[in-house]
């Protein structure tokens, strides 16, 4: 395996020149740079990343953090964040935390004693004077944190509002909702919008919230448990896997959808598409939000001026089968 003096060497210069010119530190003109890429090249020399890490006090890495990854909107938020941070050779460190805030601190010591060059949040449940003893770039992505704070996310709260008249426009009267966690925001502006539609509609009496967070198997019981004390005849899911759990439930009691229930999602996973009946759904452009987040970090690591430093983008409604009733749209 080739080494920096081999590379020295080659390039007929000294060690400390190949190191300037690995370390983009100090003067080095254009010809010897060249000389020296070309010998690197030719040896196949790979610096020691560790070492240079601990002496810029960098590494070409950005730590990711998802609360959890078994839900399938985060594998495509994580999906876009890698697309995006190859183009600028940047590696991702993931972690999982699994909706643990202790978990989340514990992977921040480590992103910390990897000199990350910054971080991605897609949650929420940090203290703003928290993140700001980090000391490294922060964007936060799908989960609003502080004003302070790069933030990219969809309206939730719109989009709330957009489903649950969609069920009133298929002659839905009792619309339930299943909730995500209480200490998540955007399950919270997504009940928000929820119970502000439900008002102006003039059924604020007939709202019936379920607990549901933003989990599959746990919307499913609650769901069950609801269905044999109340009667109901529309579902907004906070997110599409409790939309998935929903129906089940449903058709496990014996019900018809969408003529008994008609059933809403949100997100826009694919998962979506693969159900009896296909669910409808509020999409979120669920790349373009971690497109969009990768971009922004990016530009805070070189130093460069945000345009701007909150974006909100818009979400669709998708009517699929689930909502679907004969004769109404």
């Amino acid at each position: 395996m080739a080494t920096i003096r081999d590379v020295a060497k080659r390039a007929g210069v000294s060690v400390a020149t190949v190191s300037r010119v690995l370390n983009q530190n100090g003067y080095v003109n254009e010809e010897t740079e060249r000389r020296v890429r070309q010998a690197m090249k030719e040896l196949n020399y790979k610096p020691n990343e560790v070492a240079r890490a601990l002496f810029k006090k960098t590494s070409k890495t950005v730590g990711l953090i998802v609360p959890d990854i078994t839900n399938p909107f985060f594998p495509e938020l994580v999906r876009a964040v890698e697309d995006v941070m190859n183009i600028y050779d940047y590696t991702v460190i993931l972690c999982n935390s699994d909706e643990k805030v202790e978990k989340e601190r514990e992977y921040i010591e480590v992103l910390k004693q990897k000199y990350v060059d910054g971080v991605i949040l897609t949650t929420n449940q940090f203290a703003p004077e928290e993140v700001e003893e980090w000391d490294v770039p922060i964007v936060v992505l799908d989960r609003p944190l502080h004003e302070r704070y790069p933030s990219v996310v969809a309206d939730n709260y719109g989009g709330a509002r957009l489903a649950t008249r969609h069920l009133y426009e298929v002659g839905c009267r009792r619309i339930a909702h299943i909730q995500g966690p209480n200490h998540v925001v955007n399950a919270m502006e997504r009940f928000r919008g929820y119970q502000d539609e439900m008002r102006a509609l003039g059924l604020g009496d007939r709202q019936l919230v379920i607990q549901g967070n933003y989990q599959l198997k746990q919307a499913k019981e609650a769901v069950m448990a609801a269905l044999a004390e109340h009667d109901m005849d529309g579902i907004f899911a906070g997110n599409d896997a409790m939309a998935v759990g929903a129906l089940k439930a449903v058709q496990q009691c014996g019900l018809r959808v969408p003529d008994d229930i008609a059933i809403i999602g949100y997100d826009g996973i694919p998962l979506t598409e693969m159900t009896t009946p296909e669910l409808s759904t509020v999409s979120q452009p669920i790349y373009e939000m971690g497109a969009m987040a990768a971009r922004i970090l990016i530009k805070q690591i070189e130093g460069k001026p945000l345009e701007k430093l909150h974006y909100q983008l818009p979400v669709q409604l998708v009517v699929r089968q689930s909502t679907s009733r004969r004769g109404l749209t």
